[in-house]
């Protein structure tokens, strides 16, 4: 079985930072202390409960205003919220996250580790510009450009408890923004010089009963977006030009918690709060379940053809992998049953010599993270402390997985958040957001093996500690057999 125990030790402790971005400050304000209040009619706050919680929502809204409606509709309302409180509860006893508050729920299914007491919430790298965007605690998104002097700051009276960003392929300025109660796609024009834009830049895609918004993921070429929300089971495919969606509903899982899709659009996976998780093809949008797991799907990553999807479980140490055919949604490994996964990779807590002592490194699985040329796969471990271990892959003509090393922040931080740059030429580029707000990019140099780039060296290789063999960095974690 694969382990820890054949990565190459952590380097010595030290600032190892290649390029940091300064913490952000005013991380104690708000973006509600802009508006005021004001009072507003029933019906204006009736159909704002209507948006913001369905029919429940309304229901509690008219209960509560006697003064203002009918007394057989305030008492009617009354009756029918608390028989849907009641089928509510049973409900919650088979899904026990319902019982969480929205901003626990976000915290709860965030692929941000320690998402309530974290500075930077959210980050996303242009597909296809040196351009980012950082959502902080603030609830306000700064996006960085390094082509220009104005960072543009976007704010909304929506915008709150931020639990994913995503820009939009093949467009230079759309950036969809999962919130607590609706999907946000800012369009941002990218020679605007203004430092705030307008709210009224920002488009709002609502739908009854569809919050906290926990992920979004726009599909390859750009015209679909689907979003995600623990408490509603339906996955929601959204034509953002008409602010429109179709509601795609499957019976079982409690909701929909975590969305990746996959590069060549053919896939989508859909992770749910309980344990099992469904991976939808795209052409008629049908789906297949994974129902056999020991608890739900935290992460998952895709390879860059499509054809291999690696999850992790929450409470388990191991990656899995599943390999798809041309056909979507009929998988290869059909030899360990109907419904099998091949477990690639364990990361339980091993010891590793280091110059400083010895250390504890692995554990429980946050986050996935693989570089657009497939040969880079960084895991985000929560272990005591948390780091990243990063391997090397090859897709083709096997699946193998190699030992690379470790990557490491300032002394008492922590990795909180991490994304591949799509855009770096010369290898591979992590990013990573740290506990101290800081944000760091990590270089992995190396000639790409499907395609040589001449004059680029390899990967420097970690310094031999006593005991361990020399040639660790050849040995294959995992080999995929072929026929």
């Amino acid at each position: 079985m694969c382990s820890l125990a054949l990565f190459p030790p952590p380097l010595y402790s030290m600032n190892n930072v290649v390029c940091s971005l300064k913490p952000h400050s005013r991380q104690e304000s708000s973006s509600k202390s802009a508006f005021r209040d004001h009072c507003e009619t029933l019906y204006t706050r009736s159909a704002g409960a209507w948006r913001d919680a369905g029919l429940s929502g309304l229901l509690n809204e008219i209960a509560n205003s006697s003064a203002e409606v009918p007394k057989w509709l305030g008492v009617s309302s009354s009756c029918v919220l608390a028989l849907l409180r009641w089928v509510s509860s049973f409900h919650s006893s088979l899904f026990p996250h319902l019982t969480l508050s929205s901003e626990e729920m976000t915290a709860e299914f965030s692929q941000v580790l320690d998402w309530s007491d974290c500075a930077v919430r959210g980050f996303a790298w242009h597909p296809h510009t040196q351009k980012c965007a950082v959502a902080l605690s603030d609830d306000s998104i700064k996006i960085y450009n390094p082509k220009s002097a104005t960072t543009p700051t976007l704010k909304h009276r929506l915008q709150r408890s931020v639990a994913a960003l995503q820009w939009k392929p093949l467009c230079a300025s759309a950036l969809a923004v999962a919130c607590h109660n609706c999907l946000l796609v800012w369009h941002v024009d990218p020679t605007s010089l203004s430092t705030r834009p307008s709210s009224g830049c920002a488009q709002v895609l609502s739908h009854p009963g569809h919050s906290p918004v926990t992920s979004v993921a726009w599909s390859p070429n750009g015209p679909l977006l689907v979003s995600a929300s623990p408490r509603d089971t339906a996955l929601l495919v959204w034509d953002v030009a008409v602010e429109s969606c179709v509601p795609l509903h499957r019976v079982g899982g409690g909701g929909v918690t975590y969305l990746s899709w996959s590069p060549d659009g053919s896939r989508v996976l859909a992770a749910t709060p309980s344990s099992l998780f469904r991976v939808w093809e795209t052409r008629m949008w049908t789906c297949e379940r994974w129902p056999s797991l020991k608890g739900r799907c935290q992460s998952g990553c895709w390879s860059p053809d499509g054809s291999r999807l690696l999850f992790t479980v929450q409470g388990e140490t191991v990656i899995y992998a599943l390999t798809f055919t041309d056909n979507p949604g009929v998988p290869l490994m059909m030899s360990g049953g109907p419904k099998a996964a091949t477990v690639v990779a364990d990361l339980s807590e091993t010891t590793l010599n280091t110059p400083d002592g010895d250390i504890m490194v692995g554990g429980e699985i946050q986050s996935l993270a693989w570089d657009p040329r497939g040969e880079r796969l960084a895991v985000h471990v929560k272990g005591r402390p948390a780091m990243i271990a990063v391997f090397k892959t090859q897709i083709s003509p096997a699946f193998k997985l190699l030992p690379c090393g470790f990557v490491q922040g300032e002394a008492g931080t922590e990795p909180r958040l991490m994304q591949f740059n799509p855009n770096y030429q010369h290898g591979a580029q992590l990013t990573v957001c740290w506990s101290n707000g800081k944000i760091t990019h990590v270089p992995f140099c190396f000639m790409s093996a499907g395609n040589p780039q001449p004059g680029l060296g390899g990967s420097p290789s970690f310094p031999l500690t006593q005991g361990r063999p020399a040639d660790y960095n050849n040995q294959t974690l995992y080999t995929e057999l072929i026929s």
